[in-house]
């Protein structure tokens, strides 16, 4: 009933959409079409019109798709242009308006149905808005669609534009044929800090000093599912204020290197391979941002085959500060001091990698990703702080099976200073020879795990780091795990790698009977069949006695397990490997009392702690108010897995996300994590989330 304009690889710019109706006289009236719909937040403004309608008899045009000033969309009737065009400023036009917000940078379908006597709004198969309007076969005469013109405020694009048979589903035509998107993977990041403004840093500048960094890029679906597709990805250094690209100075290094069996070449002449959907990137900064006027970079991710550069196949990294090996970070304006270590004592005195020692009563830390990389320099500055475990290995070892018990996880280490302890750099990716003598210092215990085994993990990313330990639980036992997990923690100075060493071989074996006996040798298993096993286990790990996983909570569940209405055992091992830190944390003595008193919100997603920070009429609450969440992107083994983040109104009116440190909770004893965090100078008063409206990104 219709032709349409649109490039052949089902990829078109909005404004070089044209829709023309045609033979309208077998339809009684009636139009269907759909489309996918991608608008880049950098391009465009609003309200504007993404689709206009236009009238060859009278030489007339007319919205019939716009986004509002809030991004909602609305549906406007085919035949006021024939009949009240005139006198349209006169009266109010009818329409079907969707209270949806429109995603930026997200693709989204859109469905429009006009009948002859009612049209809808379709937004990824559901009707999100209808009104009542007369369309008869007259009306659709002559009648042309066309995307957003050069007046409109908007750049878009569009994927799969159908003009859709007589009694069509459009809900069939949401599932079919979904476009592409490229996305930076921020969870297998490694060799990353965050600075106090937000800003990755990264040790970079001259070859004896720069530092890899790796990042991973994913191809998937609009549905969130790993594309296949042989394609190669080339990624370049970019200005983060402009997206300019740094140009390479006269005789001197490409601003960014990668790294191939130890030598370093430009990005721009290497491209990664996307393998099952991903690609990964081992990379050098060898311009510091100090030499660039203090700019800070981005990289940027595409597809070189691709003759017309599209946005939504591209990706960009976060902005990133390049620093030189001995600068240290912007100082911080906060009033919550960053923790360099996860070293606490009891008192509450950190002993802080090359700091002075100061007085630091809270818990409460920036919240920002730990990378497996860092490390606390040992036998120099500060006299190091010995840490006496609450429970022996051998104890540990047996009660680590308790899952009933709450505790039932050792929450320290007994760490001492060698008399000769070479003193390490804060970066695993430092002087090979330094790193291989620090591993055979360490490895002098009789261990069964081979110095290569611990050496390999503290340089690994976090998908090397997972394939380690599920190779590691499977043959080990629990005490040489957590044997190992003490190697790791000496090696690379940091505690916080331990705890999900620790866990790590009682979850994957839990994991695998938990799937058995869910999929019955089947590939894959619904997901209304998934939700009562997984409410079972969780209450089974967390020992929480009267507070379930909601509906709200299941979703927010799926989005992180990548789930469908049928679960692969692939998108069932990333939520659970997500699900059981969560439950295990909440089995320590207090958390679980949280929990069920609801002071701790759960499985919620950082858009809605931070949306109900805000009152009425958009403006923020008091100052102190705050939500305690698990987040969303931390998943089993990165060390944050199973932490809480405290998300607030600060003293600034600005929404902060700090990260708790539960291993110095843990290690404080007789004060509760409600008391402590009371005491806390910007915190006041506990925010209830009393209605959940899901706005997963």
């Amino acid at each position: 009933m219709g032709s349409k304009v649109i490039q052949d690889d089902g990829y078109s710019s909005l404004k070089d959409l044209k829709l023309e109706i045609k033979n309208t006289d077998d339809v009684n009236g009636s139009l269907s079409l759909c489309f996918w719909l991608y608008l880049p937040a950098d391009s465009s403004s609003f309200p504007c019109t993404i689709l206009h309608q236009h009238n060859s008899d009278i030489n007339s045009s007319a919205p019939f798709l716009t986004l509002t000033a809030n991004k909602e969309m609305v549906l406007y009737p085919i035949r006021f242009i024939v009949q009240e065009a005139s006198n349209s400023d006169e009266m109010e036009i009818p329409s079907a308006k969707s209270k949806i917000e429109v995603p930026l940078n997200k693709w989204v379908h859109i469905g429009c149905e006009v009948s002859s006597d009612i049209s809808r709004l379709f937004i990824n198969g559901e009707i999100t808005g209808e009104m009542c309007a007369t369309c008869t076969p007259d009306s659709l005469k002559n009648i042309s669609l066309y995307g957003a013109n050069e007046d409109d405020p908007i750049e878009g694009y569009v994927h799969g534009v159908e003009i859709l048979p007589v009694m069509s589903s459009i809900k069939d035509y949401f599932v079919k044929d979904p476009p592409l998107q490229l996305h930076v993977d921020g969870l297998n990041g490694t060799g990353i800090e965050e600075d106090t403004d937000g800003a990755w840093i990264v040790v970079g500048g001259k070859a004896s000093c720069r530092r890899n960094f790796s990042l991973d890029v994913v191809l998937m679906d609009a549905f969130g599912n790993l594309v296949n597709k042989e394609m190669e990805v080339v990624a370049t250094l970019t200005y983060a204020d402009n997206g300019a690209h740094v140009e390479k100075p006269d005789d001197l290094e490409a601003p960014l290197l990668t790294s191939y069996d130890g030598t370093e070449f430009p990005a721009c002449d290497r491209p990664s391979q996307l393998v099952n959907g991903r690609a990964s990137f081992k990379l050098k900064i060898s311009q510091l941002s100090s030499k660039c006027d203090h700019k800070l970079f981005r990289i940027k991710f595409f597809i070189p085959k691709l003759e017309k550069g599209y946005p939504f196949l591209e990706a960009y990294s976060h902005s990133i500060r390049c620093i030189s090996r001995n600068q240290n970070p912007l100082p911080s304006t906060l009033i919550w001091k960053r923790s360099t270590s996860a070293i606490h004592v009891v008192s509450g005195t950190p002993w802080l990698d090359g700091s002075s020692v100061e007085p630091m009563n809270n818990v409460v830390h920036e919240a920002k990703p730990t990378p497996s990389s860092k490390r606390v320099k040992f036998g120099q500055g500060n006299p190091f702080v010995t840490l006496q475990s609450d429970i022996p290995s051998k104890q540990w070892d047996q009660q680590s099976h308790e899952g009933d018990k709450p505790n039932g996880r050792s929450l320290h280490l007994e760490a001492r200073q060698e008399p000769h302890e070479q003193s390490y750099n804060s970066s695993c990716d430092s002087d090979s020879s330094e790193a291989t003598n620090s591993c055979k210092s360490i490895a002098s215990n009789g261990s069964p795990v081979s110095d290569a085994t611990v050496f390999k993990y503290c340089l690994g990313n976090l998908t090397e780091k997972s394939l380690l330990l599920k190779d590691l639980a499977s043959s080990a036992s629990e005490k040489d795990v957590v044997d190992f997990a003490i190697q790791v923690s000496q090696f690379s100075g940091c505690l916080h790698h331990r705890d999900q060493i620790r866990i790590s071989k009682r979850m994957i074996e839990d994991g695998t009977k938990v799937w058995s006996l869910l999929s019955q040798n089947n590939y894959h298993v619904s997901w209304d069949n998934t939700i009562p096993v997984l409410q079972d286990q969780f209450m089974k790990i967390s020992c929480c006695r009267s507070r379930f996983l909601t509906q709200q909570d299941f979703e927010v569940l799926k989005r992180i397990g990548n789930c469908q209405e049928l679960v692969t055992q692939e998108n069932f091992e990333k939520l659970w490997c997500w699900l059981y830190p969560v439950a295990f944390s909440l089995s320590q003595n207090g958390l679980n009392e949280m929990w069920d008193s609801r002071w701790i919100e759960g499985i919620i997603t950082k858009e809605e702690a931070e949306s109900s920070l805000y009152a009425s009429g958009n403006s923020l609450v008091d100052p102190g108010t705050f939500v305690l969440r698990f987040p969303t992107s931390r998943s089993w083994p990165h060390p944050d897995a199973g932490n809480l983040i405290v998300t607030y109104v600060g003293s600034d009116f600005v929404i902060h996300h700090r990260l708790l440190s539960l291993n110095f909770f843990h290690s404080c004893g007789g004060k509760s994590l409600k008391e402590m965090l009371l005491e806390e100078r910007e915190l006041s008063r506990l925010q209830r989330i009393t209605t959940r409206s899901l706005r997963l990104s």
